[in-house]
């Protein structure tokens, strides 16, 4: 069959942007999800106020789904209604808030740009995109669109997974979606596709697109507002796309943004074929031994010895159970003795590996890390006096182990 011309790959017609732009906002003006964020971003006169919540609401969706972050969000704006009450707050009740969200240093970054709002910027929120990704710690160029437009009406485009799947699939992007040549282009497209006069509805219904019917996987086609603008669409129902290129956007053989030629166009996918992503790297894999140290409290109810994690890196200044970092190819019977003489340095008291008591494994997937806890327990019958140099630890019951800043991780090891 004849190779199809190549599909050019941005708005050229005026007429068509326009169209789109109309059709989309009447869309999520109808369908849009009532949220708490747009609901304070909505009513909120107060510019600071509502440039915080919006903040929030988009660091706490950065890698974690709507459903998820709904109940956080409302926790976190009841606890710290203003950037000024976040800033007098202590890293320890942040992560104990954050605690079961994931990617804790989003948290940590939120509560010291706070801190540089109110110390260095006069209590005041920048306004514009470049200067909140230029003055706001963990802000980068997505986050500062973000709240530029929703909450100032800053006529300024935004990138983010969704908005990646619409624009590849509404003008076939087929090359790596993660290239910096691609994503370029895809924020010039945002750019110039933002509606002027209502920038942050265009781009929460840009993304409400894609969260909600421009899904990856068995798209809503039939429900999109933007159907007829969408030549991935138009490819999948006449077997090709639009039959005019665009010289100058689209070569014939060498364009960075088509499908590359040994990926050709699958009929069997169809619109799922874009966006196109660079295979995944495997998370690396790592074992960790860790002992729930156990004691009767003065009630007779069980306590557990949690101790923090160092104030950087991974899980940064959160609580854990004693652990261990191990080889990966320990016999149990080592892992024992490498764990004993651990505890033993860390309690200064002796401790036998025959006493430790192999409870089994947890796994948990962060997202570059294939993680395994090699779970003991050990029973004790008074307290332990940790080396003074050592991490800060303390007993806890089991509603102070939930309530405290714990990993997931960590709740997996305690059931």
């Amino acid at each position: 069959a004849p190779v199809p011309a190549p599909a050019p790959h941005h708005f050229s017609d005026p007429g068509e942007v326009e169209a789109l732009r109309g059709n989309l906002l009447a869309w999520y003006d109808r369908c849009k999800r009532d949220l708490p964020w747009r609901a304070l971003a909505e009513t909120e006169p107060d510019a600071d106020r509502r440039g915080y919540a919006v903040w929030v609401s988009e660091i706490m969706l950065q890698q974690t789904q709507v459903a998820t972050v709904i109940d956080y969000y409302n926790r976190w704006m009841q606890k710290w209604p203003t950037l000024q009450a976040l800033a007098q707050a202590s890293l320890e009740e942040v992560n104990e808030l954050w605690a079961g969200l994931g990617y804790y240093s989003r948290g940590k970054r939120l509560q010291e740009a706070a801190r540089k709002v109110v110390s260095e910027l006069a209590g005041h929120m920048p306004r514009t995109a470049e200067d909140l990704q230029k003055l706001l710690p963990g802000v980068g160029r997505y986050t500062a669109g973000a709240i530029a437009s929703i909450s100032y009406g800053q006529a300024t485009g935004v990138v983010d997974g969704n908005v990646i799947r619409v624009l590849c699939r509404l003008r076939c992007i087929g090359a790596d979606s993660s290239s910096p040549a691609v994503i370029d282009r895809l924020w010039d497209m945002a750019n110039a596709l933002v509606d002027r006069s209502r920038p942050g509805d265009f781009n929460q219904a840009l993304m409400e697109l894609g969260a909600t019917v421009c899904v990856p996987k068995a798209p809503l086609c039939g429900e999109c507002p933007v159907k007829q603008h969408c030549q991935a669409r138009h490819r999948k129902l006449f077997g090709k796309p639009v039959p005019v290129p665009d010289v100058e956007d689209c070569g014939l053989g060498d364009c960075p943004l088509c499908p590359p030629a040994t990926e050709p166009w699958d009929s069997s996918l169809g619109v799922t074929n874009f966006p196109r992503k660079a295979a995944k790297k495997q998370p690396r894999a790592m074992r960790t031994a860790t002992c729930v140290l156990e004691r009767r409290g003065c009630h007779g109810a069980p306590e557990y010895l949690i101790v923090q994690r160092p104030s950087s890196g991974l899980l940064a200044g959160l609580w854990e159970f004693p652990s261990l970092p191990l080889p990966q190819d320990l016999q149990e019977k080592k892992e024992r003795e490498v764990l004993a003489d651990h505890l033993q340095a860390w309690m200064g008291q002796p401790v036998a590996a025959k006493s430790l008591q192999f409870i089994g494994e947890v796994i948990h997937i962060f997202s570059h890390i294939h993680q395994t806890y090699v779970v003991y327990s050990l029973c004790l019958d008074g307290d332990v006096t940790p080396d003074p140099t050592s991490s800060p630890s303390r007993w806890v019951t089991e509603e102070e182990f939930h309530a405290s800043a714990v990993s997931t991780a960590m709740k997996k090891v305690l059931e």
